[in-house]
């Protein structure tokens, strides 16, 4: 049985209250003592321990063909497809949807850790619900990170954002570089600069 509390409301205050950051290794050590479990509904985002939003049968369904879609695509031995599992930076431990990262499953078991910025190729997070916090905290969290490719899949817009060239760390991290494909077309899968495959916008969208 998990000992954290559910989330309680947030009350608007007269003066703002500061808040404690947990650092990852913090984190690591709450899941350790099992004051976290593995099916508590939280992720850690820039120190701060957030509640993750549930799931609708149009981002169940986006999230599902994603990872059906991408494996095919892998170079053998060399990538492998990932999701709603951890990625570990310096101040996060966001779980994205979807990923790409490099090497095989069992290179991180051996190493005992969860894969990093510099293991990614490609990082996707669809949205809905969550399309806000999907453009601000986590877009600044990836681009702070350094991950190369990070998609959003916005099912309210109809289309597939594409950020690339992140800034790296900094004081307003940002990708450099959006692209947005729509209905109707087709976004490109990048590894290290190399198309490996196109994902068909409407295959995406029911």
């Amino acid at each position: 049985m998990s000992l954290l509390a559910p989330p309680m409301q947030v009350f608007q205050l007269a003066q703002p209250l500061p808040v404690y950051r947990l650092s990852v290794e913090q984190y690591h050590a709450m899941i350790r003592h099992g004051i976290l479990k593995d099916d508590d509904p939280v992720e850690l985002l820039e120190g701060i321990l957030v509640q993750q939003m549930g799931k609708n049968p149009p981002h169940t369904f986006a999230t599902q063909f994603l990872r059906d879609e991408l494996p095919p695509m892998m170079p053998a031995g060399r990538w492998f497809v990932s999701d709603q599992e951890p990625i570990t930076t310096t101040d996060s431990e966001p779980e994205p949807d979807v990923f790409i990262v490099r090497g095989r499953r069992r290179d991180y078991l051996a190493q005992d850790r969860h894969p990093g910025p510099a293991d990614m190729g490609l990082v996707i997070e669809v949205s809905e619900s969550t399309l806000a916090t999907d453009r601000g905290t986590k877009r600044r969290i990836y681009a702070r990170a350094s991950v190369p490719e990070y998609w959003i899949v916005n099912l309210v817009d109809r289309r597939i954002e594409v950020y690339t060239d992140p800034s790296g760390p900094g004081d307003h991290p940002v990708y450099r570089q959006q692209r947005d494909y729509p209905s109707g077309d087709e976004a490109p899968v990048r590894l290290d600069g190399v198309e490996v495959g196109r994902i068909r916008v409407d295959d995406l969208l029911v």
